[in-house]
């Protein structure tokens, strides 16, 4: 029996070509800079040709910088995210403002207070909001949060941190609009003025001629503030009063009594007061204490009324009030006696 030949190979299989494992996998999509962008661009062109066609036109616009890509297309839709994201969280803010002021029952500070931490919620979530519409991942931003927090240990250290003492004196009331405070300019003269706003980086304090001062949050927090409205707004403020010494004193405390208690800003109660302060060079000195519960109107204008209203008291009693007056001693001397004696025989002219 005659054995069977054994099979041969087809030439086929023996000559192909051995394929390598990774040239076998599929190629890899463009990545792309902005994944909003692609996504948006795949669903238009999945609904219409036309608009797709139009946003390919927009998208083949593009600058390339080494690996970087970025088209016309992708700086539109970024654009119109981050205006979208800021005009939505601007109006969550305002609703959310209006939601405290309205429907709740706490006072000016709390409700103040309550507003700046939302609007710092609502714009954090705003911002985590956008990165997430746009498709950038966290991961990437790991150096970029490294260098902003070194500039904020650096340059933004001043800013955090009156941000931060903002919200503590909101918190311990101490400072809140409305208070009327004693302020320091420049040059070193002091004024009163009241609180009008407390921002993120200062507090607004408006004197009586208009001068609007911007106080840092710090400041307030660190220093020393003379709070005339803290516990109470009731303020005490002194007149001074100089009369003669032939005056009769006893008169004269009386009428700067009804003088103070004639001017319709001073108090009942507590009732005005009249001490005596010194014996002056030229006069007797007084002082007039009365208070008031309405500082932030002024304190000048009363003081005003009350010595207006005195000046006439003082006139219908004869009450004097003094002003300095001086002698002149002129010490003799033989020229000085030559020019008397010279004037008197004549012999000295006008020039």
């Amino acid at each position: 029996m005659q054995g069977e030949a054994a099979p041969t190979e087809a030439p086929e299989a023996a000559n192909a070509p051995v394929e390598q494992a990774w040239s076998m996998a599929e190629a890899a999509p463009e990545e792309t800079q902005v994944a909003a962008s692609e996504g948006l661009k795949e669903a238009v062109s999945s609904k219409s040709e036309t608009v797709g066609s139009m946003l390919e036109s927009l998208d083949s616009m593009a600058l390339s910088m080494g690996d970087m890509r970025i088209s016309l297309f992708d700086v539109l839709v970024v654009s119109t995210v981050i205006i979208g994201v800021i005009a939505l969280a601007w109006f969550i803010s305002k609703l959310l403002r209006r939601v405290v002021r309205r429907f709740t029952k706490l006072d000016e500070t709390q409700q103040l207070l309550s507003e700046k931490i939302l609007t710092i919620i609502v714009w954090a979530a705003a911002f985590f909001v956008g990165i997430d519409l746009l498709g950038i991942d966290l991961t990437a931003l790991a150096v970029f949060s490294g260098a902003f927090g070194l500039a904020i240990g650096f340059g933004l250290q001043k800013t955090f941190g009156n941000l931060i003492a903002g919200i503590i004196l909101l918190m311990d009331k101490s400072i809140k609009p409305g208070d009327v405070i004693a302020v320091t300019d420049m040059a070193g003269n002091e004024s009163f003025g009241q609180i009008r706003k407390i921002g993120v980086r200062a507090v607004s304090v408006t004197t009586r001629d208009q001068r609007e001062y911007l106080i840092p949050n710090e400041n307030l927090m660190i220093n020393q503030v003379e709070n005339w409205s803290y516990s109470s707004k009731n303020v005490r403020m002194q007149v001074y009063v100089g009369v003669s010494y032939e005056a009769d004193m006893n008169l004269a405390e009386k009428l700067m009594l009804e003088a103070a208690k004639s001017c319709d800003r001073v108090l009942n109660a507590p009732p005005p007061t009249v001490w005596m302060s010194e014996y002056g060079d030229n006069s007797v000195n007084f002082v007039i204490h009365c208070w008031i519960k309405d500082p932030e109107d002024g304190v000048g204008n009363v003081r005003s009324a009350v010595l207006k209203k005195l000046w006439w008291l003082f006139k219908e009693n004869g009450i004097e009030i003094p002003f300095p007056q001086r002698d002149i001693h002129i010490r003799s001397s033989d020229q000085l006696e030559r020019w008397f004696a010279a004037m008197a025989e004549g012999k000295v002219t006008k020039e």
